[in-house]
């Protein structure tokens, strides 16, 4: 078996040191089972070699991935980046392309933000690709960010039908980011030519704005993910942690999806000589935490005792949830979480907090793949493991962050709660853009504390693992889709948030496929859209406030520290020139204010129901 197992990695090992050009050949899309298609890497003439461009801008840092074909042999690797400036073009930078996987990489330091500029890539004398590099729209009140997850290409998902009407609304609404939360590429061998598919169907919107790609389980080539820091995974569905793939196609993967995103401050490998690209973007004042909640994650098998068909799948609905959250389980690691804590407190250039993953903080689905199929608990949920769950969420709401993430393929609106129900933040997860696993979010009772008139799924509950959840909304499949587009009949489609950073307020809208998002007539799906405040993502209900603070500059940071245990309990930037803290009952707190950074200690023993207060900040 052993021998086997070498001798497989080996194969494989072998298949990806071959480089790109290796990995298929064909010149025609073929059939590979049911339903599924086999991609082509087309033959393109050599003035098309380049088949799409990713960028972000962080810190003028501009940072641009751009994706080839495979280059011919005798052919040039030099790949150049020109900016137009007074009506002519000028190289700002070049690089060499790498070969496994084709990615030509750009970094330009000292990047003007102000400006939108156009751009052009360039290889040899014939191919040219051309897009704008955005301005950072610090002017805008209003930043719009589109979300998409779960790309599937196979027609038997319903995933070969055009993804143009995407590419309309994305440009209708002209978002200002575009957030893919994962499963980009279907494909477990070939996630090159699935790449270059990707590309070539949202190229078009990509090219000229700030785009954030995730890499999840799909992705990288295996059906979940417990990452457990680049552990070489010995079970086909890495239930046991790891990774499936060699180490060699991972970084790939992460190469094309990733190598555009701002730097990590994590500069550490992990194991197969993997990376680590969980980072920030500050992007029309609006702070993003770029996350990797798979990477780090514990697989369960060999730690939690089976209780169904899969080690991750929990079926006995007596089991005691207590017993899985098992000492060491890991779910974002303590680098990763001091990363967030130190997110959570710098709010310079930042008037709102946003966290992106891959998916929720929690279980948020009972009925997975077909109608019967009720399951009791998911440990490729983000719920498990529960105090790794819990210390995100803790992370988080330090600095109000809301949370945008996809993989369910169920979309879903839930407020987190830690020790209380509602005392966390708030995420929404997307719907897939074709949706191959229908689940539902279908709780055997009605949730307390539910809306008038809402739907007996939403209110207050507890996920297959005890944690405190409390739905406001769920795009629950038809449980017989039939007839008419199957995108729509799965519950298929994608999610926009806008962030008015004048008002604080994050307004979700969760569309189906095939709809026109400016007609008047076009609804959503039931729950949306709704609107709440930044400041709902820390206000817990058994909390009180402190006095009034009054300062005498618009927007200052207001920093909370408990004055017994001198935790920092959060840090946020105030709207406007008053800001009432809330704060636990019982308990004496530090205030700290400032400008950008919490740098004046305003009260040194704030307690709930004290008196007002005027501040001066120097």
């Amino acid at each position: 078996m052993k021998l086997a197992r070498i001798v497989t990695f080996c194969c494989a090992a072998l298949l990806i040191a071959g480089g790109a050009l290796a990995q298929e050949k064909e010149k025609k899309p073929k059939k590979k089972g049911k339903g599924r298609a086999v991609l082509e890497i087309p033959e393109v003439e050599k003035k098309d070699i380049i088949c799409f461009a990713l960028y972000t801008i962080s810190d003028n840092v501009l940072k641009l991935t751009a994706q080839l074909y495979p280059i011919a042999g005798g052919d040039t690797k030099i790949v150049r980046l020109e900016i137009e400036k007074g009506g002519k073009w000028v190289e700002v930078a070049k690089t060499e392309v790498i070969e496994l996987g084709w990615t030509a990489p750009f970094r330009v330091e000292k990047w003007d933000d102000t400006k939108t500029q156009k751009y052009r890539v360039l290889h040899g004398a014939e191919a040219t690709y051309e897009g704008s590099i955005r301005k950072n729209p610090i002017d805008k009140d209003e930043i719009v960010v589109a979300g998409f997850t779960g790309n599937s290409i196979h027609p038997a998902h319903g995933g070969d039908i055009s993804r143009q009407d995407l590419i309309d609304n994305v440009k209708k609404v002209d978002a200002d980011v575009l957030f893919f939360s994962g499963d980009q590429v279907y494909d477990h061998h070939r996630h090159f030519a699935a790449w270059l598919k990707f590309g070539r169907d949202f190229g078009e919107i990509i090219k000229d704005r700030p785009t954030i790609c995730l890499p999840d389980d799909h992705d990288a080539g295996q059906p979940n993910l417990w990452g457990e820091s680049g552990k070489i995974s010995t079970l086909g569905g890495a239930a046991d942690g790891g990774y499936s793939q060699p180490g060699s196609y991972v970084q790939e993967v992460e190469r094309a999806q990733t190598s555009h995103l701002p730097d990590s401050p994590d500069t550490r490998t992990i194991g197969q000589g993997i990376g680590i690209w969980y980072t920030n973007l500050n992007w029309g004042n609006i702070d993003f935490a770029i996350l990797e909640d798979r990477k780090f994650k514990t697989g369960p098998a060999g730690r939690v005792p089976k209780q169904g068909p899969r080690p991750d799948h929990i079926r006995n609905p007596d089991y005691d949830p207590a017993s899985v959250d098992v000492e060491g389980a890991i779910l974002l690691g303590s680098h990763q979480l001091k990363f967030i804590d130190q997110w959570a407190e710098d709010w310079r250039h930042a008037d709102m907090k946003v966290a992106l993953s891959a998916t929720i903080f929690c279980g948020g689905a009972h009925i997975h793949g077909s109608a019967n199929g009720r399951l009791h608990a998911d440990m490729d949920s983000n719920g498990w493991p529960q105090t790794g769950r819990n210390n995100a969420l803790r992370s988080l709401r330090r600095g109000y962050a809301f949370h945008f993430a996809g993989d369910q393929h169920l979309a879903t609106i839930f407020h987190q709660g830690v020790d209380e129900y509602r005392d966390a933040i708030w995420s929404f997860c997307v719907p897939s853009i074709a949706n191959l696993y229908l689940r539902w979010w279908e709780p055997l009772e009605a949730g307390p504390n539910r809306e008038e008139g809402a739907p007996e799924y939403t209110g207050d509950h507890l996920d297959g693992f005890a944690n405190k959840v409390t739905n406001y909304a769920a795009a629950n499949p038809e449980k017989k889709p039939a007839g008419g587009d199957v995108l729509n009949t799965r519950s298929a489609g994608f999610g926009i948030v806008r962030f008015n950073t004048k008002t604080r307020e994050i307004r979700m809208e969760c569309w189906p496929r095939n709809v026109d998002v400016t007609d008047p007539e076009a609804k959503q799906y039931p729950g949306w859209p709704r609107t709440i405040s930044q400041f709902d993502n820390y206000n817990p209900p058994s909390w009180g406030k402190l006095g009034e603070l009054t300062f005498d500059i618009e927007n200052p940071v207001v920093q909370l520290i408990d004055a017994d245990s001198n935790e920092i309990l959060y840090t946020v930037r105030a709207n406007g020139k008053t800001f009432t803290p809330g704060a636990p009952k019982g308990k004496a707190f530090i205030v700290k204010a400032g400008k950008d950074v919490p740098d004046t200690v305003v009260s040194e023993e704030a307690k709930v129901g004290g008196d007002a207060q005027s501040v001066k900040l120097p």
